[in-house]
């Protein structure tokens, strides 16, 4: 109880006496500065007594990385959607390089007492990177589900495209058209539906006699441009066919071929990883694993509901199988 008192004193910058006369309910503070102690309490985590706990609000907190690529804004759309009829408002928190962290984000959330959190790509993502911010929404007992697949050991359901099956499905696609010299751009080591991915793609080309040289597998932060990059480094390999890990980084190698002066698909075929908005458009047309949003969002929020409601819930993944959309990046390999 003095620990609780000293921190939340220290954080809002007044006495311990007036941290106690807040949690006690006493007369003789402002509404304001009493407000500021009750979300002190939230964010450092510490319990409210139970008589200022009152009700949540109807709010959920819908964390997603930047939003260049259009398959977040689709998602966005999707669980806002599932959201409102369910009579809860969306609370949307971007991330973007050099802005506020997922850690920050959750705090905010925390003090504005949301009923649960939607995670759409994160820290959950990366094996290196700090986890101890979900273990403070575990403990807190947040309702709050993960999409994308998550490293081992979070106590949340994860909803999930199948990265497994979606690499699969390129490969064997890509063999059917007689490519034998196959390249991956993926996100970084530590990034878990890229380990899937990879650990996919040994198994299928070695199941088809064809070892997958670590020279044609390139790391690649999710941008255009370093797809762009990641790509010029397997085309220099000799790759005939690129499998990338999401559009934008599809797209990149797309340019990345062009800047070599070779053709799409004549000289090297590329399938990207989501089917966002406008693949059908780009030049040439791009062949793509489609994730099937529109399933994987409501199943989302009827997780979420289940734990704001009470019912018993398992901690699985629950994993989408995706489709192959054969578009005009992908063609015969050339003898």
């Amino acid at each position: 109880m003095a620990q609780r008192l000293a921190d939340v004193a220290r954080k809002v910058g007044v006495s311990e006496a007036t941290v106690s006369r807040v949690l006690n309910g006493k007369p003789g503070v402002s509404e304001s500065l009493r407000e500021r102690v009750l979300t002190a309490l939230d964010v450092l985590g510490y319990e409210r007594p139970t008589k200022l706990r009152g009700e949540r609000a109807r709010l959920v907190g819908l964390v997603m990385p930047e939003l260049s690529n259009p398959i977040f804004p689709a998602l966005a759309e999707v669980l806002a959607s599932a959201l409102a009829q369910s009579g809860y408002t969306p609370v949307l928190c971007t991330q973007t390089a050099g802005g506020v962290s997922e850690a920050d984000y959750i705090d905010l959330l925390i003090a504005q007492r949301v009923s649960g959190v939607v995670f759409a790509g994160g820290d959950y993502n990366r094996e290196q990177q700090s986890h101890e911010h979900y273990a403070r929404l575990a403990d807190l007992g947040l309702p709050t589900v993960l999409m994308n697949a998550a490293v081992a050991g979070l106590p949340f359901p994860a909803v999930a495209c199948d990265d497994d099956y979606a690499t699969e499905l390129s490969i064997r696609h890509l063999h059917d058209l007689g490519h034998e010299r196959i390249g991956l751009v993926l996100g970084p080591d530590d990034h878990v539906p890229s380990q899937r991915k990879l650990v996919a793609a040994r198994r299928v080309l070695g199941e088809a006699g064809s070892a997958l040289d670590d020279a044609r597998v390139a790391r690649s932060a999710y941008s255009l441009e370093a797809g762009q990059a990641a790509a010029a480094r397997l085309l220099t390999a000799g790759v005939t066919a690129i499998v990338c890990a999401s559009d934008p980084l599809a797209l990149g190698a797309i340019r990345a071929a062009h800047r070599a002066q070779l053709s799409v698909p004549d000289d090297v075929s590329i399938i990207g990883f989501d089917d966002s908005a406008l693949m059908s458009c780009t030049e040439p047309p791009l062949t793509t694993a489609r994730q099937p949003i529109d399933a994987m969002g409501r199943m989302v929020i009827e997780l979420l509901l289940a734990q704001i409601e009470g019912t018993a819930h398992a901690r699985d993944e629950y994993l989408f199988e995706p489709e192959l959309v054969v578009r005009g990046s992908t063609g015969r390999a050339r003898r």
